[in-house]
């Protein structure tokens, strides 16, 4: 225990992976312990097929992370994922431009949308866990100085959906049914007993 802290190690000294560059998810880790692990992004092809489901998109990208970094690492365990937003039956991905930034935000004002959420831990003896988790987050309706100061800011940059509900984003946010942390980019709660089902304990230790 550190600081009267619990900290997640990793079995028989084997490390967990991050398949991310993702500051959000490495937080998102650290927030319930899990400090002994390594952030290594996997570069994937991201063009969604044509006919693809957002769902399907979403577990694909997640794999094919997964095991891009699990040839890299083949002994450890690693986890990848890959959130994607969708309002109505459009997917709405990560604004290139404040221009597209803007024509996300005028598309969720007032209205509900979807995170989808998907996940694979591959374990340290190849075995694979994939998951999906879905949240539904309603907006305020947006007033033209709440997007034009939002857009400023500079916030939606690189967030899927064009927000950040952890930062300025979180005004916006009327109501969200189902995991918080999924819409931040990682559904830690499923993540967590992921790991443990497949041998990552808690495990106790003074300094």
């Amino acid at each position: 225990m550190e600081n009267g802290k619990k900290v997640f190690l990793p079995p028989n000294g084997l490390e967990l992976v991050l398949a991310s560059a993702s500051p959000r998810r490495s937080d998102l880790l650290k927030q319930i312990g899990l400090e002994n692990f390594l952030a290594d992004a996997a570069d994937v092809d991201e063009t969604i097929k044509k006919l693809e489901a957002p769902k399907n998109y979403a577990a694909r990208l997640a794999l094919e992370k997964a095991e891009t970094v699990r040839r890299r690492h083949s002994r450890c365990f690693v986890l990848a994922a890959d959130t994607v937003v969708t309002c109505g039956t459009r997917m709405i991905d990560k604004p290139a431009s404040k221009n597209q930034a803007e024509k996300c935000l005028r598309r969720l004002s007032g209205r509900s949308h979807k995170v989808l959420g998907a996940f694979v831990v591959i374990g340290a003896d190849n075995q694979y866990v994939k998951r999906l988790v879905i949240s539904s987050v309603t907006f305020k309706r947006l007033d033209e100085k709440e997007i034009s100061n939002y857009l400023a800011s500079g916030e939606w940059i690189g967030k899927a959906g064009g927000y950040a509900i952890q930062g300025r984003g979180a005004a916006f946010i009327k109501k969200i049914q189902g995991s918080y942390s999924n819409v931040v980019g990682l559904p830690i709660h499923e993540v967590y007993n992921v790991l443990s089902g497949l041998g990552f304990k808690y495990r106790e230790y003074s300094r």
